[in-house]
């Protein structure tokens, strides 16, 4: 009987960082990924990822991005919302090429953690696809808007990217692309950690304590 070992696609993630370091003095990787549906498991599959990096709190302007051929067509209800066509993706790196690159991009700017908005459905996007080729998901620290609203005012339960941005004053991008959502997060997890040090939640341990146990005696946003 032959087991077969599952193999590993490397990258260095600045995650030794002692817990009392200031978040101005961390990078993060703020990004997002578009998919031909929701069914990320079975069926559906990756078509895009954006990226962006932030540093000292601030949104730089390193992004990362490119389309992924699914090797499958788009449905039409995914080119109607995010706009990405079968000419698009076609002759684009397929899922393991883009997300080898996606990792040279975090390796590169040195990033301490990754961040998103509801970004457990992106991590299993790349989980899975990894999965297909035999290959582990190493997991980062990672950060999820969501848990850091939820910090801010527990009753507050909706998904939705466009209403936190305008509800926190943050700049807003193109919706449904990759690039466009990273880029409206990252301007939205700037102005949610301005409120967090308003609570006195200055460094990494803090903001770990916060996505971890976001439903504790948290006061409300308002």
């Amino acid at each position: 009987m032959m087991f077969w070992k599952k193999k590993n696609l490397h990258y260095q993630l600045n995650n030794q960082l002692p817990l009392h370091t200031p978040l101005d003095d961390m990078t993060f990787t703020v990004f997002d990924t578009e998919t031909t549906g929701f069914a990320v498991g079975s069926k559906d599959r990756m078509i895009e990822i954006g990226a962006v990096q932030v540093e000292g709190m601030e949104v730089t302007d390193k992004t990362f991005h490119t389309y992924v051929d699914p090797e499958r067509n788009i449905p039409r209800e995914i080119i109607n919302l995010t706009g990405i066509r079968q000419e698009q993706v076609y002759g684009a790196p397929k899922a393991l090429q883009a997300i080898e690159s996606f990792y040279e991009f975090v390796e590169k700017h040195k990033s301490g953690g990754w961040v998103g908005h509801y970004l457990a459905f992106d991590v299993m996007v790349l989980k899975k696809e990894l999965q297909r080729h035999s290959y582990s998901f190493d997991e980062p620290l990672y950060i999820d808007t969501l848990d850091i609203i939820g910090y801010l005012n527990p009753s507050w339960d909706m998904r939705d990217l466009s209403h936190y941005a305008r509800q926190f004053g943050a700049n807003m991008y193109e919706r449904h692309s990759a690039i466009g959502d990273a880029l409206t997060t990252a301007h939205l997890f700037i102005e949610l950690i301005s409120h967090i040090n308003n609570r006195g939640r200055f460094t990494l341990g803090d903001l770990v304590d916060i996505t971890r146990n976001k439903n504790g005696n948290a006061a409300p946003f308002f």
